[in-house]
This record gives C-alpha cells, structure tokens and sequence, in this order.
C-alpha cells in the first residue's frame, strides 16, 4: 500500500452514499490544510462541497471530484464489504475504488509530492461535492454559480472521472455530449378489451409515433462527436390486467445529442412528430446537461503529454460516456478535462482499481501540476 491507496482506502470507509459525504471531506479538508489550502465547506440543502485554494497568482487549476457513490446494490454478490476495503491480487475493492475516490486520493497525493518540491507559480484550487451521483443539483451546479457570483474564473479544470477503457492513459475526455430527457403521456381512455370502440388505446396511438422518433436522423454528428442518438427507457402502461384497455401511457427517453444541434430544436422536433399523430398528449423535460468541447486544445495537450511521459502512451481523446461535473464547469470558460482510472467496474459489485494505477495515477496528476506551473 501506498500514500494514494491508503487515503484511498481511508475514503472507501466512509459509506458516502450519495447525497451523504459521511466525513470524506473532512479527511480530505485535513490533509489540504496541511498544505496550507485555504478549505471552505459550501452546504446546500443535504449536499456537502468543498472549496479549497492555495496560491495569490498565477492561472488557476482546479482539480474537481465527488466522494459520493452510488449504492452498493446486492450486498450477498460482493466478495468482500463494499465498504471495508480489501486488497487481493494488487487489486483494491470497495465500493467509491474507481469512481472515484481513488482519484480524489491521487489529486490529493499528487498535490502533497508537487508542493514538497516546487515553488508555486499557480493557484490550485479542489472542488469536491457529493451531489455527483444523485441529482447533481446542490453539487457543483452551485459552487459553480457562487464562484461566479464572486469573480472567480477557473482557467483550468482537471476532473478525475473514471475515463480509461482497457489500460491507464487509453483515454481522456475533451468533452461530453448534451443530455436531454422527456417524460411522454398519451391519453386514452380505459375500458373493456372487449369492446375496443368504446375506448381509446393509447398504446396502439402512440406505437407508430414513437416508431417514428427511433428513426429520426438527428444530425450526423462531427468529428468531435458521435450523431445525436434518441434511446426509450421506460414504458408503462395498464393496470395489470390483460383484459383492461389501458387509460393512459407513460414514456420515459433520452437523447444524448452533440454541439449540431441544441435542446430547444430537440423539443421542437419532438413535438412536431407528436402533433402529426394526432392524439393527446403532455410532456415534460428535463436537460440535465448541455454539450462542452476543451475547444482550445492547449490544457488537452498539457494532460496528453503527461500521460505519455509518464505512462508512455498517447490517449485517445474522446467524448463518449454520460455526464459528469465538467458540463457545469467548462460553461464559464474553464478548459475541462477528464482523466482517471479505468471505468470497468464502476457502478458494478465488487468495483475494484488496480493499485498500481493508483500509484501512476497520482503521478500523472503530479505531472499535470508541474506543466501548469511552467505556464506565464
């Protein structure tokens, strides 16, 4: 075990299902206090962030993450307590290991090896929420909003999302796709099976419709992003009883869409292929996230190169994935980028990070600190 694995382990302890932090953030505010950061606990509503800086001049890097995680799921599937951390076969296991509070142990890390032997020329910042994994509305949305109220501009923004596939170093994300969500009801009327024309079925109204909207060409996306991709998740509808015509159909979707188009021509499309069909209907959305792009290039680079010295490879720069922190961040101009260990096993029983990648991880932060603290 290492410096990294140990903290790591240390935040796996705490069972910060989310929106609760149970105590990581105090354990994170010590040891960056320490350090000399000056540390601020930002609460709203039942969600804790913390805000930390250090340094008077210089661009300012923020390094971003959450120690929220999701549920453990069936407790009898884990090979060991999803939170008591277990080491086996070089392997760390506990529920938070890749997404991602092994991360949050790297920037932590990375930051203790970077200022023991350098003069600091930038201001490094850490934003640390548990409102990641939930609703994302008491999280970063608000720190962000209040940092902004204040002035503060953030020029560049790590976020230690879980981005590898196969290897640490494979990929970085430069960005992210919009995500957009509508919640269908189409009106009918309920009524015996038996006699249809007494009734109106909403589900026999809305099939043709919804047909229609799986088929829809988006756009074709570009070279940044995959095209716009519009996925059904839930319908329902019925009683339960096979001989009731059901009243009303309920329809839950989402489009995952790139920067070729935006969220209002998505609702407007939507609806006018609705309307054609004619049958009553309401609809509600939800846009949990528009689309970003580290356009500029330059902190994407500063991250490449890191992982190639360190890593020795060349990481594929991606935007594929869900959503993360980075689509409230990059809105107020920071260059955002994402870089963290292997997303294999997050969400998963048993989620695990080899301890190895821990160790090169904080590295590779290291790096990144250095590079910045070079830039004028």
């Amino acid at each position: 075990m290492s410096a990294t694995s140990d903290l790591a382990a240390g935040l796996i302890r705490l069972p910060s299902v989310t929106p609760e932090d149970a105590g990581c953030q105090e354990l994170l505010r010590a040891r960056l206090e320490a350090l000399g950061f000056t540390c601020e606990t930002m609460q709203f509503g039942a969600v804790t962030n913390l805000w930390a800086t250090l340094g008077d001049s210089g661009p300012l890097l923020v390094l971003a993450g959450h120690t929220d995680v999701v549920p453990p799921g069936p407790i009898r599937q884990w090979h060991s307590d999803p939170f008591v951390p277990e080491v086996r076969a070089g392997r760390l296991y506990g529920r938070g290991a890749a997404d991602m509070k092994g991360s949050v142990a790297a920037m932590v890390t990375a930051a203790e090896d970077f200022l023991a032997g350098n003069i600091l020329k930038l201001r490094l910042g850490y934003l640390i929420t548990s409102d990641e994994e939930g609703p994302a509305i008491d999280g970063t949305a608000k720190v962000m909003d209040e940092l902004v109220r204040r002035g503060e501009q953030i020029d560049y923004c790590l976020v230690g999302e879980p981005s590898c596939v196969e290897r640490l170093g494979d990929t970085i994300k430069i960005g992210r796709r919009g995500s957009i969500n509508g919640l269908l009801t189409v009106k009918g009327l309920q009524g015996h099976v038996a006699y249809p024309h007494k009734s109106v079925n909403p589900i026999h109204e809305a099939l043709p419709a919804l047909s229609r909207l799986i088929e829809v060409e988006w756009d074709r996306g570009n070279d940044s992003f995959p095209p716009t991709c519009l996925q059904i998740s839930n319908i329902n509808a019925g009683t339960g009883a096979d001989n009731v015509i059901a009243g009303a159909l309920e329809v839950k979707f989402n489009l995952r869409y790139s920067t070729e188009i935006d969220a209002a021509q998505i609702r407007a499309r939507v609806m006018e292929l609705l309307d054609e069909a004619g049958f009553e209907y309401e609809i509600l959305w939800h846009e949990s996230g528009r689309p970003f792009l580290n356009e500029t290039g330059e902190f994407s680079r500063v991250v490449a190169a890191c992982i190639e010295q360190e890593l020795g490879l060349s990481p594929e720069h991606s935007t594929s994935g869900g959503t993360s922190d980075g689509r409230f961040i990059a809105p107020t101009g920071a260059q955002v980028v994402e870089f963290g260990p292997c997303n294999e096993s997050i969400h998963r029983v048993n989620e695990n990070v080899a301890l190895e990648d821990l160790n090169a991880l904080s590295r590779v932060y290291r790096r990144i600190l250095e590079l910045v603290n070079q830039i004028d």
